[in-house]
This record gives C-alpha cells, sequence and structure tokens, in this order.
C-alpha cells in the first residue's frame, strides 16, 4: 500500500523544496507557517487522513482526491492533460503504409484487449536485478504460487510488481464533460471501433458475437472503405467540443443529446478506442508533435481514453486523456503493440483486404445540429486554432553523450538533465523557479504519481557556478557541485518512487481540510506555497523502444513544458511554450549546459 509520510518529513522535504525559491526574509516567514502547520491544524489533518487511509485498505490514500483534481479540472483537456507519445517508424520501412499500419496496429490493439480481459497479460514488474527475476524460471515458479503470498517471493529476488488497476480503462472507455466534475465512463461490451477521417465519424464492429476479433483481412477492408470514402468534411465538426472548457461542453453535451443525438454519442464514448486518420504526411519532427499533441481538431476526440493517431505516411502516434491513468499503462500498451505489429503484422503488403461489403458493415455517425450547437462548435473552432496558434513547439537533440559517458563518470543521466534545465533557466532569465518532475508511484497498490522536485540548493550553486562564477572555480570544484547534485537528485527520485515525496501528502491535507468545509489553513495562503505549485518548469521523460518522443503543453501560461529521454549516446528534447517564454532559446540554453557539463565531467576546462 501507498505510505502516508510522516508529518514531520513531509514539512522537512517541503522547506528543502522551497529554499532555492526564496530569499532569507521570504523562507523565514514560509518556515514559520511550516512549522505551525505541523504543530496545530496540519497534525490534526494528518491524524484524520491516516484513519480514513487505515479504513479504506482496497485503495490509497491519493486515489480520491487525485481523480477529483483531474475531473473538477475545468480547463480544456486538449494541452492542459492530454500529452501524446509517437511510435518509431516500422524496420521495415513498406509496412509504413497508412492502411497496412493502420490495419496491423488496430489488430495488435485488440489482441493486447483481449489478453489483458482474458487475465493472459504479464503482470508490469519492475526489476532491480533482472538476472535473478526477469527469467523463464522465475516467472514459472512465481506462476504457481497463490497470489496473496506471491508479491513477497518477487520482493525476494528485488522484482517489484507494478499496480495495473488503471489498465481496464484503455478500452471502451471515454472522460464525458459534466458541470463542475467530469464522469469516466465505461462500456465493456462494446465491440466497434471509431474512425475519424476529415472530421467524418465512422464505427464497424472489430469483435464479433462470441467475442473473437474480426478477421485481420476485414479491418483492413473497412479501413480502405473509409480511406477511399470522398464524402465532404463536415462544415461543423463536432471534434472542436472535446477542446472547449469543460463546464461550456457539458451544456452544448446536454443540447446533442437533446436533440435526438443520444445514440450518435453513445457510439463514439463506447467504442474501443478512436482512431484518427489523418490526410497529410509528416514533414519534420516539430511537425510530428503539433500533430500528436494537437493536429487538427476537427479528427480528434480528446476525451476518448486514448486516440491512435495515423498520418498518410504511416507515422502513428498515441493523445490520451490523462485523468483515468499515467503514462506507465499507456506506456506498456504502446511497447506491446508495437512489438506485435511489427515482429509479427496481421497483414502484409502483399495482403488483400477480403471482399466483404464494407458499406454495409461500417456505419457513418449522423449528428443532428441546432444553431446554438452550430454556434458552439465555431466558437470552440476560435478558440482551438487562437491556442494552437501561440503554442511553440521546438527540440534538440544532443548528440556528445548521453547514458553511457554518464555512468562511466558515475553521475545519474537524470540528474544531469535536470540539472541542464536548470542551469539553462538561470541563463536565460536569472532565476531558479519552481520545477515538477513526474515519478511514478505504481509500486504501490493505487498508486499515481508523486513529484520530484529537481530544484535545490545543489542545482541552484551548480548552476551558479557554471554561468555565473566559471573563472572562480576549478574543473575538479565544478565536477564535485555536478556529484553532489546527481547523489541529492538521485535520493529525491528514490524517495519519490517510495511514496515518500511531500507534494501529495500536502494535496491530500488540503483537500481533507477543504472536504470538511474548514477554513483553508494560512500554511496553504502563503504566497510561496502557490508560488511552488506554479511549476514555470514542468518535465517528463521516458526511454522505450517503442516510442520516438513525447511531449505535452506547458502546465501554465508562463511556463515550459519539457518531454526528455537520455539515450546511450544522445539526449532528446522537446520544448512546449506559450509566447510568454521563448522556448526556442531555451534549448539552446540547455544545449549550451549539456556541453558545458559533459566538458566538466571529460575534464575539459570550459569558457564562458
Amino acid at each position: 500500500r501507498l505510505p502516508v509520510p510522516k508529518l514531520e518529513d513531509t514539512i522537512t522535504r517541503y522547506l528543502n523544496a522551497q529554499k532555492p525559491l526564496l530569499n532569507d526574509e521570504q523562507f523565514r516567514k514560509t518556515e514559520e507557517l511550516a512549522h505551525a502547520f505541523e504543530k496545530g491544524i496540519g497534525r490534526e489533518l494528518h491524524e484524520q487522513l491516516v484513519a480514513q487511509d487505515n479504513q479504506n485498505k482496497h485503495t490509497s490514500y491519493i486515489t480520491g482526491p487525485w481523480f477529483d483534481m483531474y475531473l473538477k479540472a475545468r480547463e480544456p483537456v486538449l494541452l492542459n492533460f492530454n500529452p501524446f507519445m509517437s511510435f518509431n517508424p516500422d524496420p521495415k520501412s513498406e509496412y509504413n503504409d497508412q492502411l497496412i499500419r493502420a490495419t496491423n496496429m488496430t489488430v495488435s490493439a485488440i489482441r493486447f484487449m483481449k489478453t489483458f480481459r482474458a487475465g493472459y497479460l504479464e503482470p508490469e514488474v519492475f526489476h532491480l536485478n533482472p538476472e535473478k527475476s526477469d527469467t523463464e524460471i522465475f516467472k514459472k515458479i512465481i506462476r504457481f504460487v497463490p497470489s496473496s503470498v506471491s508479491w513477497f517471493g518477487a520482493y525476494m529476488v528485488n522484482a517489484y510488481p507494478l499496480d495495473m488497476s488503471q489498465y481496464f480503462r484503455l478500452f471502451n472507455s471515454t472522460r464525458l464533460p459534466k458541470l463542475d466534475k467530469d464522469e469516466l465512463y465505461t462500456d465493456e461490451k462494446a465491440k466497434h471501433l471509431l474512425v475519424l477521417r476529415n472530421g467524418n465519424f465512422y464505427v464497424f464492429d472489430v469483435i464479433d458475437r462470441d467475442g473473437n476479433m474480426l478477421k485481420p483481412s476485414e479491418i483492413q477492408a473497412h479501413l480502405k472503405y473509409i480511406l477511399s470514402d470522398n464524402s465532404p468534411a463536415p462544415a461543423f465538426p463536432l471534434g472542436y467540443l472535446t477542446s472547449e472548457n469543460r463546464d461550456t461542453w457539458a451544456l452544448l453535451r446536454k443540447n446533442l443529446l437533446d436533440n435526438g443525438n443520444e445514440e450518435a454519442l453513445q457510439k463514439v464514448d463506447s467504442a474501443l478506442f478512436c482512431l484518427s486518420l489523418d490526410d497529410f504526411p509528416i514533414k519534420d519532427l516539430v511537425h510530428l508533435s503539433h500533430t500528436m499533441l494537437h493536429g487538427d481538431a476537427a479528427n480528434r476526440w480528446y476525451d476518448k481514453s486514448f486516440t491512435l493517431i495515423i498520418t498518410k505516411d504511416g507515422t502513428a502516434g498515441i493523445n490520451f486523456e490523462h485523468s483515468w491513468g499515467d503514462g506507465v499503462a499507456v506506456l506498456r500498451f504502446q511497447n506491446e503493440v508495437f512489438k506485435d505489429s511489427t515482429t509479427t503484422p496481421a497483414i502484409s503488403p502483399q495482403s488483400q483486404p477480403a471482399s466483404v461489403d464494407s458499406s454495409r458493415a461500417v456505419q457513418k455517425l449522423d449528428f443532428k445540429l441546432n444553431d446554438a450547437l452550430k454556434a458552439g462548435i465555431t466558437k470552440a473552432k476560435q478558440q482551438f486554432d487562437a491556442t494552437v496558434e501561440s503554442l511553440s513547439l521546438n527540440m534538440i537533440q544532443f548528440q556528445e553523450g548521453g547514458k553511457e559517458l554518464l555512468k562511466q563518470k558515475k553521475v545519474s543521466p537524470d540528474a544531469v538533465a535536470q540539472l541542464a534545465f536548470q542551469m539553462a533557466f538561470l541563463r536565460q532569465y536569472d532565476q531558479t523557479v519552481a520545477t515538477y518532475e513526474s515519478c511514478s508511484t505504481a509500486a504501490f497498490k493505487h498508486g499515481r504519481t508523486e513529484t520530484i522536485r529537481p530544484a535545490s540548493v545543489h542545482t541552484k550553486k551548480c548552476s551558479e557556478a557554471f554561468v555565473k562564477g566559471l573563472s572562480k572555480h576549478s574543473t575538479e570544484e565544478l565536477q564535485n557541485l555536478i556529484v553532489e547534485c546527481s547523489k541529492y537528485h538521485g535520493r529525491l527520485t528514490k524517495e519519490a518512487a517510495m511514496g515518500q515525496g511531500f507534494d501529495r501528502h500536502l494535496f491530500s491535507l488540503r483537500y481533507l481540510a477543504l472536504s470538511k468545509g474548514l477554513a483553508l489553513p494560512e500554511f496553504y495562503q502563503d504566497p510561496a506555497y502557490a508560488r511552488l505549485n506554479h511549476n514555470i518548469i514542468s518535465t517528463s521523460t521516458l526511454v522505450s523502444p517503442a516510442v520516438q518522443l513525447g511531449g505535452f503543453g506547458p502546465v501554465v501560461s508562463d511556463g515550459f513544458g519539457v518531454g526528455y529521454q537520455v539515450q546511450d549516446d544522445w539526449i532528446g528534447c522537446n520544448v512546449s511554450s506559450y509566447p510568454a517564454r521563448n522556448g526556442k532559446e531555451y534549448l539552446q540554453c540547455i544545449y549550451k549546459s549539456l556541453e558545458d557539463i559533459f566538458n566538466v565531467l571529460k575534464g575539459k576546462k570550459i569558457g564562458s
């Protein structure tokens, strides 16, 4: 179970995170408020939280508050919450044809779903010592151990089973807009796929009456039929509504239902997943990011648990709604779909589609729109266009080294990337700001995520030495500063993964106070608390053989969204920003910081 940290540990960790962001006077005030909270109302709330947690052993203390945080948010899910991860191309280039890849990936996705629902999907396990535990013999033995104690057997060999309770929401699921708080809806009985092309909505069954998957050649035939349909794009594309403010969308959805669209919406909401087929090829990686992160809302349904997007040249990616689950579940799905569709593809470039009557099997959904709905769609489109217009996406690949060299130098690759983000911001804006790094707590029952706070007194000191005080430090001193940052970041990462961060704990105590109708404790009214939770640099990392790159929008209007990956011999970085910040310049500063850090680690003297 996810542990509730000790309150004194949480306060210490909170103050450590505040230290680099505040001057002495501000810090003294924040420290006073924190200690008063720890001795007073905070202690009472903490005890109530622990008692509540003990009464709810079937879940974790963060589950309720975290779902609420997502579902009560009224901002659009687009750019504010939905991230993307794009697939690597199929190694066999002739398989990167839109129809072939769409068929193969759809078949693999259905295979994954069927495997999961039948209880045959291999458990997700984090192997600290893969030589011992990631072996056939271990899997054979553990398979026969009763599940009540099998986790203990895994612990003995340093293998940690991860929570998979989110997986059921991957399929047949949608976030429904409701006033004040949205709902998650799942209908596992539905057998159809939703396909969007050119703003038109199509559905066809991919599972038959006996629960078996349709033949791949039939799925291919139906998709081919959709790809060759010449219907014009609708004048008022419904997809734009899913990019709206949630209350606005909730009212428009009610109007849609009252206007005779219940059956059509039911088809959209209950579909296995959404497959979006785009009619253009990808020009470059920046174009790829824009396409997968937002694309054209006419051809998206951002509320579906995930949308598989495939462009004209067979480039594929996933955009997913974030309230139901985290990157871990989606990444496992992506890894399996990539592996299955590339190693055992259902169809080949030589395969012929089945001779079936697709015009009968495929249903094109028709929506009845009144003037209010048309006006709502027009307004949503204007807002969508303006928002997307203001979004910048930029990226770099640093080719002068990566994980291998850093491990050789005995520093953490993730710590070095995070240090570069701090150093770059200091160089560009001359300040240290609130920074967020996501860390999964899936090692615990119903765990979600915890925050690592990469901005520390160590990164501040090291960044200032590199940016402002090079002449005052020898190469060896700079190396020691990097090592110091790496050690501290390693400790923060370990604490977060073990459920020992401070963010979720403080969040839950605040949630508890408000749910009990108490006045918001003074601690939470501290401007420094608000500033720490205004995450100007929001970061998330993933490395996978299936994924080319991932990204997300800035979480605040004056922030950066930083998706990054540290590979064996290079480091990739994908930055989103709005006009308040210059993402291109920030990336140049990141590049310079990485260059300096790597040169120092190699023992070279660097100039300012």
